[in-house]
């Protein structure tokens, strides 16, 4: 009995000797990272504030001024904001618009000036003292293209150029007046076939060649809203749902004394809101004008943003600020009066104001 028990005593000692044989002849564990140096691996992807951020992310966030950037605690969380960032393509609905700045973008598709449809929104009292100088300038070139709204019949102007539209709308300068020609324009459009659809007021000189320069880096069946702000934040506004029921709303909407243009794409997308007379019904929803009910119906009803074009001007900015040198890539320049002041783009020349009225600036 002794004998027995004191073999298996041998045996045991024996095993437990040659497993500590195996764990030292076997490699050592890594060593524990600590966590400082994990910190600093995160650091290393993050940029002069020590947070790490997925490029997708300060895309994102250039793109829309004020927006929380998102802290990274570990490596996966990075990673996986990375993948959710290149699949999440564009700011959301109602965030900051799309800046269109900057170098000039590809050829998307090449436009023929029947691609386009140039509105021109006036009324009979300044068929004289505006019309008369874009048709002997930039809209005598480019008539194809051009159709003037306006609110009542011209003889002498429609002998000028046939495409003249009455719109039979008000002549006040009411918003109610504004909804009613863009709705015909609209339509109009709509009817032609065209590419694109670009809006401007009588007040405004357009570039054609930098116009279809610009129109032709984006393909005209995706949905796209290219101009200018006149706000430095989106419109806030009180959207009626129902006869005893109202909400907030706010967008960002292209000011259409600088001039916008939409997209077929997009426009065809508006139908439900701005055929057939619901334009009208529509702006009465939010009751604001012509060029805030587009920008309602683009962002804040079909989540389409915006996207901004410093090459749009109107008379609400400083345009002695439009350098000379540059004038040849601007899409649309205006003028007008600010505190009593010339507010136009300054250019040298030989006439004074008086000998050459038409001149922005001399």
């Amino acid at each position: 009995m002794l004998k027995r028990c004191g073999r298996r005593l041998l045996l045991a000692l024996a095993g437990a000797l040659l497993a500590c044989l195996l764990v030292l002849t076997a490699d050592p564990p890594p060593p524990p990272v600590p966590a400082e140096r994990g910190r600093r691996a995160l650091r290393s992807l993050a940029g002069p504030s020590g947070v790490a951020t997925a490029p997708g992310l300060e895309a994102a966030a250039a793109a829309a001024p004020g927006a929380p950037v998102r802290e990274v605690h570990s490596l996966s969380e990075y990673f996986s904001l990375l993948t959710r960032s290149r699949r999440d393509v564009g700011p959301p609905p109602g965030g900051a618009p799309r800046p269109a700045d900057g170098p000039p973008r590809p050829l998307a598709e090449p436009l023929a000036p029947r691609d386009v449809f140039i509105a021109v929104k006036t009324t009979k009292k300044f068929h004289r003292a505006r019309l008369d100088l874009l048709l002997e300038t930039w809209i005598s070139r480019h008539e194809e293209m051009t159709f003037i709204f306006t609110d009542g019949e011209d003889e002498a102007l429609a002998r000028r150029t046939g495409h003249v539209v009455n719109t039979n709308c008000s002549a006040a300068h009411s918003r109610q007046a504004l909804s009613c020609k863009m709705a015909v324009e609209y339509d109009r459009f709509i009817e032609s076939g065209r590419k694109w659809f670009c809006h401007v007021d009588d007040d405004n000189y357009v570039n054609v060649r930098a116009l279809l320069r610009l129109l032709g880096s984006y393909p005209h069946t995706q949905d796209v809203y290219l101009g200018k702000p006149s706000l430095d934040r989106p419109i806030q506004a009180t959207e009626r749902v129902s006869e005893n029921k109202v909400r907030p709303v706010h967008f960002w909407f292209a000011t259409g004394g600088a001039g916008f243009c939409i997209s077929r794409g997009l426009a065809l997308k508006m139908s439900p809101w701005a055929s057939g007379g619901h334009f009208m019904s529509t702006a009465e929803r939010i009751r604001l004008p012509d060029d805030c009910t587009i920008g309602y119906i683009v962002e804040a009803l079909l989540g389409v943003p915006l996207v901004r074009c410093g090459l749009f001007h109107s008379h609400l900015e400083n345009l002695q600020q439009v350098p000379a040198s540059e004038l040849h890539e601007q899409v649309t320049l205006s003028y007008g009066m600010f505190e009593n002041k010339r507010n136009s783009v300054h250019i040298k020349g030989p006439f004074s104001v008086e000998a050459d009225p038409s001149r922005w600036e001399d």
